[in-house]
């Protein structure tokens, strides 16, 4: 399996009820816009009202980096990196994806919106992405994606 190193984003959205503490890096709005400014971020956006942005990379040598990106930060990152990967990451059907929404506790509005939202964002995603995952099932879907990096990593050359 190749050696992944996942990026752990920045964002001002409040945490959620028995969300994990390191599942971002939580800051306030002035913070986050520093570190904007001051050049910090690989991509960030806006989304839902809330920023979200990704640090600029440093992985350990021999890592592959794996980014967990809305639409626009993906867009941004192929503008400054053609050669980047993009792999869209669906959910199995609309009702399931209300479902997984719900059960980490996003109220109806925010529910309803994201929803509308990623309706919009499918058929741009599927445009830019050179590979789409269903995370159906958590475990498989894992096993795609490490097949995908390492297929890539074949297709360079890198073959390690």
């Amino acid at each position: 399996m190749p050696h992944l190193w996942l990026s752990r984003s920045w964002t001002t959205r409040p945490r959620r009820p028995g969300e994990a503490e390191d599942a971002y890096v939580w800051v306030t709005p002035e913070a986050f816009r520093r570190r904007a400014a001051d050049g910090g971020f690989l991509e960030w956006a806006e989304y839902l009202g809330n920023l979200y942005g990704t640090p600029v990379p440093e992985p350990p040598p021999g890592h592959d980096v794996l980014l967990e990106i809305d639409l626009q930060g993906a867009e941004q990152v192929l503008a400054k990196n053609p050669d980047a990967v993009v792999v869209l990451l669906l959910p199995p059907s609309l009702e399931v994806q209300r479902e997984r929404l719900v059960a980490r506790g996003d109220s109806a509005e925010h529910v309803r919106r994201r929803l509308e939202r990623g309706r919009e964002e499918v058929a741009r995603g599927q445009a830019i992405a050179k590979y789409v995952v269903v995370n159906e099932d958590l475990d498989r879907a894992v096993r795609e994606l490490a097949g995908i990096v390492a297929k890539t990593r074949r297709k360079d050359g890198d073959g390690s």
